[in-house]
């Protein structure tokens, strides 16, 4: 990646002169400059003898430099610089050609070629081209589906309950927040224990490029900082403007990478302490399990911050730092995603189910339900029996 010229970036180097107008004229250096034309093709290695000053001409120029001539820091060349004695360096255009401006104290010595360097532009190391499918499913208890395989890469992320998932001759089970990655043309299937229900997340996408193996077919269990990868997902998809398919595919990639980072991490090797177990990621989590397994109860922000050992304040402020919504919202969510499940079920009116999950009114619930959801109720059920 290429570095901004300064004082402190470029100390170990040299110096950078003023950059006042008259401070760009090499020739008051104390000795004679000449112009140097730069291509894009291998450039000359060089070991400064004396003091060398460099400035840019025309066009855009790089300055690489090394004290040891293996390892380069790459500078954009904006400012007059001063190459400290013994420094390897070389000069290339950015793109297809430029010019510098060079004055040496001794004659510079050519100690070899060097290629032109891509290392100073930043590429991507996982790059998501497409997205294919984004589905967000809501299943009963015990549903089986039956498998399939396809080109694109496929993920799964369970967002409530759990399912198996079945890969290889493989089956996991994955529980509320995590993920697994199936491979091109990798035949999957996925069920549910017949007493549990799930909403998950999958998402068909082609990758381009070298991709690690360690990605794929295991069960990842998502931090905190990609929760929000996932939200924003969601979100954009809900609103589905001109500039939603590119977030959508950004929020992708940016999700994966963190995965892989948090598994890549040496503080992921580690033996887990007591004070990991009370991290904030840890309390997050156990207080979404508490909400989940009591979601028909009355659940209020104290009772939940009473389970996890923390206090209100102390929850709510976990909860706007890593999901951006306050406990009270999230246990609002959670009701309205359950109630979801009961009307599919059809044991239960609407008033029952209202109850059930401790709203005061079926009024009160039809409401949160059309403010979340954009339907009511009524139209759910119809559009699910």
């Amino acid at each position: 990646m290429i570095c901004n010229l300064n004082q402190l970036s470029f100390q170990q180097y040299g110096s950078i002169d003023s950059e006042r107008v008259n401070a760009r004229n090499l020739t008051q250096k104390g000795a004679q400059s000449h112009v140097m034309e730069l291509g894009s093709l291998d450039a000359a290695v060089y070991r400064s003898q004396g003091r060398v000053w460099v400035c840019n001409d025309s066009n855009m120029s790089v300055l690489s430099v090394s004290t040891d001539g293996e390892d380069y820091q790459h500078f954009y060349l904006d400012k007059v610089v001063c190459i400290n004695p013994g420094t390897y360096f070389t000069l290339s255009a950015y793109q297809d050609a430029s010019t510098i401006e060079i004055a040496e104290e001794e004659p510079l010595e050519q100690v070899g070629t060097i290629g032109r360097e891509d290392k100073y532009r930043i590429k991507r190391r996982i790059d998501i081209s497409s997205i294919y499918t984004f589905f967000y499913h809501e299943k009963e208890k015990g549903f089986i589906f039956p498998g399939e395989a396809h080109e694109p890469f496929e993920l799964a992320y369970v967002d409530k309950g759990s399912i198996h998932s079945v890969a290889d001759g493989k089956d996991m089970i994955l529980n509320q927040g995590d993920l697994v990655v199936y491979a091109p043309n990798q035949w999957h299937m996925q069920y549910a224990d017949v007493d549990v229900s799930a909403s998950y997340l999958t998402i068909s996408f082609d990758l381009d490029g070298e991709y690690p193996q360690n990605l794929l077919n295991r069960k990842f269990t998502i931090p905190q900082s990609a929760v929000f990868s996932l939200q924003q997902m969601l979100k954009e998809y809900d609103r589905m403007d001109e500039y939603s398919e590119d977030l959508l595919i950004c929020s992708l990639q940016m999700l994966l990478l963190t995965v892989l980072r948090e598994q890549t991490s040496p503080a992921s090797s580690k033996l887990r302490t007591t004070n990991a177990v009370n991290s904030e990621n840890e309390i997050i989590r156990r207080a979404q399990q508490y909400i989940s397994a009591h979601v028909r109860e009355k659940l209020t922000v104290p009772l939940v911050a009473r389970h996890v050992d923390v206090s209100p304040s102390y929850l709510t402020a976990l909860f706007r730092k890593n999901l951006q919504i306050s406990p009270g919202e999230y246990v609002r969510r959670v009701k309205l995603q359950e109630s979801k499940q009961m009307i599919r079920e059809d044991n239960m009116n609407f008033t029952e189910i209202a109850a059930a999950l401790q709203y005061s009114t079926v009024h009160h619930f039809s409401r949160q339900f059309k403010d979340k959801f954009g339907i009511t109720p009524t139209e759910y059920a119809k559009s699910v029996r």
